[in-house]
């Protein structure tokens, strides 16, 4: 089969396409042929080897959606035919960037009849990563106004569509290109975040602050989040970069007992409890995830070069 795989750390062209042997699935594993992969930050960051060393060479890619076509023998509760996605398989493990993958069976479920297979292999990370913030860390309830930084991305899209699912108020900071589609994807409000008067304008909008945010870029938006807070707001970070994250004022942090989490999403205890949620909402149509771009496997380094940008809405994914 044909696969992308990176045999130093280093650039993007690193990557390359080699003819490797299909996978054989081990006792817990499927073999799933891939369909779509979506390409993540994370990926790059796996590859340039900023994360923990891997054997090399190692198949990036930590999202992965479609077909079951064989499994190993202690595998249960999927069958062969059956179209599915998942998450979370290329950090120790070979990735998704390749016609197969053997997949962890915790890492994926099956997929609801209509739910777009090449869309799927995009929803992991971004939806994963969406879920747990909001309604693990962030305890969303439906009275809060909730706001999202970075609307557009990934996760942001992704996010907001949660939000408006839960029937919690919205308010996401993009850049101008992209606000109908925010408002499109269930936002209350979509604010541009060069304006010099975002916070005041968070606060009109919030009718005086907010209950949640989730911060993509707390380096740069902590403090930011402490004055437009309420009282009780949970923050919930998930960005890589947090180095010099912290509080100016911490006294205005105090008076509003403000809460802060600094996650990742592969800290999830269990995986496939969040992916049949949002396999849910994405067979119910209360979430779709918008994919920018598709690239087939000889285009991987051009996708992780593009996937650092800020200009497009949603996802790329390979396609192969």
């Amino acid at each position: 089969m044909r696969a992308v795989r990176f045999h130093e750390h280093g650039r993007p062209d690193e990557l390359r396409v080699d003819d490797v042997d299909r996978p054989e699935p081990a006792a817990h594993e499927v073999l799933v042929e891939v369909q779509s992969a979506g390409v993540n930050p994370v990926d790059t960051y796996i590859r340039e080897g900023a994360t923990e060393p891997f054997t090399l060479p190692m198949i990036p890619g930590i999202d992965v959606a479609g077909t079951f076509t064989a499994a190993g023998e202690s595998v249960t509760g999927l069958e062969v035919g059956d179209r599915v996605y998942g998450t979370g398989i290329g950090k120790n493990h070979h990735g998704g960037y390749a016609e197969y993958v053997a997949v962890p069976d915790d890492l994926l479920v099956a997929l609801p009849p209509g739910v777009d297979v090449v869309a799927a292999g995009g929803a992991g990370v971004v939806s994963v990563t969406a879920w747990r913030a909001l309604v693990d860390h962030a305890n969303l309830q439906v009275t809060d106004v909730c706001l999202i930084h970075g609307g557009s991305g990934g996760v942001g899209h992704a996010a907001v569509q949660i939000v408006a699912a839960s029937g919690a108020r919205i308010i996401a900071t993009a850049s101008p290109p992209h606000h109908d589609d925010l408002y499109a994807l269930g936002a209350d409000v979509v604010l541009d975040y060069g304006r010099a008067d975002l916070a005041e304008e968070v606060r009109e909008a919030g009718d005086g602050g907010v209950d949640v945010v989730l911060d993509h870029r707390l380096h740069e938006y902590l403090q930011f989040d402490a004055h437009v807070a309420n009282v009780g707001c949970r923050v919930v970070g998930i960005g890589e970069d947090e180095t010099g994250v912290g509080f100016e004022r911490s006294s205005e942090t105090r008076r509003k007992d403000l809460q802060l989490t600094i996650m990742t999403m592969f800290n999830t205890p269990d995986f496939r409890i969040p992916l049949r949620k949002v396999a849910s909402l994405m067979g119910e149509g209360e979430l779709e995830i918008r994919i920018a771009e598709t690239y087939d496997l000889d285009e991987a380094a051009d996708a992780q070069q593009r996937v650092l940008e800020d200009s497009f809405l949603g996802k790329l994914v390979i396609t192969p």
